[in-house]
């Protein structure tokens, strides 16, 4: 949908052929200019006046443009064209990785919404027995007062989480552009983890095949070829005519040649805007691969400590909480605890279970991160 609908897409298709049509307008030739002129002429009162009649003038004119100027306007052009589709192409994947960021957003506050709500029902069921227990005298208020505040916190959490996940798939509509009548019911897992490669490894493939490095040397290329196209204009370019008049007693026709002289202007301010340009896209190529490299060295070490931090859990203090909130569950059934025990054990498992959750979404986002950057296909599944 988001390839469908996307604005930016959109954009990104409109500038593509934008660049086009510049190439074309490159490519095409001076047109040649006529003229035309009719009148009267009229006889004076002089000794030798001329014949009165009808006047008519006809004229054309053609620029003949300097080769190698024609040949660095195409090439500034066809860069252009090439620069933008590497635009368009950073440009989906952009697009692509924030529809997967806002789709496992939005997943994740609907897990969320689930494990409140199994919790609620945990803690419901738990508020219900020690109101039976408190109602026959086998215990105090107090317990039952202790159940119903949990209780009401733990409602609050389903509020929390359903808030959150309205506000996600909201965003993900955003993302996708889908129309605002269409209900989104996110449905999906986790993708697989992968094995990354050394760091080294990763840094110079995504400097070598990024849409965004790629595109800032086409950049620095065009930037030269303006140079070169701005220095091709100094040379004059000439304009051939010729002309036919026909007056009332006599004809006659001439030819020529027009060639401006670069005698004021010899195009020194737009050569020097054009070098420039050249330092300047110099300096946006390295801002770029800076920017990767920051990006890669982030999303790599984010994935890297969410994958330990996911298996860990998992492991080990997952089913540490859940033996923790049995075993208190037995012995307040067995009264040799109280609700106040098993109160504690619930919320470190809900806790746990949070941890993991984000760890497990952590390690998504880091993910599709490295997708974004093109390097997660040299990985190896697990």
């Amino acid at each position: 949908m988001a390839e469908q609908n996307s604005p930016r897409l959109h954009a990104a298709n409109a500038m593509l052929a934008r660049a086009a049509a510049a190439t074309q307008t490159a490519r095409a030739y001076t047109n040649p200019q006529v003229e035309f002129f009719a009148g009267k002429q009229s006889a004076r009162n002089i000794a030798t006046p001329g014949v009165p009649g009808l006047l008519q003038h006809y004229a054309g004119y053609q620029t003949l443009e300097i080769p190698r100027e024609r040949s660095a306007r195409v090439r500034v052009a066809n860069l252009g064209r090439q620069g933008q589709s590497f635009e368009r192409e950073s440009e989906q994947l952009s697009v692509t990785a924030a529809v997967k960021h806002a789709f496992y957003d939005a997943l994740r506050w609907k897990h969320e919404v689930e494990q409140a709500r199994q919790n609620l029902g945990l803690v419901q069921d738990l508020r219900n027995r020690v109101e039976v227990e408190v109602r026959v005298g086998e215990k105090g208020r107090l317990e039952l007062t202790r159940a119903e505040a949990e209780l009401a916190r733990a409602n609050f959490g389903v509020r929390s989480a359903q808030i959150n996940l309205v506000n996600a798939i909201a965003s993900l509509r955003a993302s996708i552009a889908a129309p605002p009548d269409i209900p989104i019911d996110p449905r999906g897992t986790l993708e697989p983890p992968v094995r990354l490669g050394p760091l080294e490894e990763l840094r110079a493939l995504v400097l070598k095949n990024h849409p965004v490095i790629a595109g800032a040397n086409v950049a620095m290329e065009q930037a030269e070829a303006e140079l070169d196209h701005q220095q091709a204009l100094r040379v004059p370019q000439p304009t051939f005519y010729g002309e036919w008049e026909r007056q009332p007693d006599l004809t006659f026709w001439r030819m020529g040649v027009n060639v401006p002289l670069p005698l004021w202007d010899r195009r020194r301010g737009q050569i020097a805007e054009s070098q420039a340009v050249i330092r300047q896209t110099s300096a946006e190529r390295n801002q770029r691969q800076l920017e990767l490299t920051a990006a890669l060295e982030r999303a790599y070490e984010s994935y890297q400590l969410a994958d330990q931090q996911a298996n860990s859990l998992q492991a080990g203090s997952l089913h540490e909480a859940e033996s923790a909130v049995d075993a208190a569950m037995a012995a307040y059934r067995f009264g040799e605890r109280g609700i106040v025990e098993v109160l504690d054990a619930q919320r470190v498992l809900q806790s746990v279970r949070g941890d993991l959750l984000d760890a497990q979404f952590a390690r998504q986002s880091a993910l599709v991160d490295l997708e974004e950057l093109g390097v997660v296909a040299s990985g190896e599944k697990h």
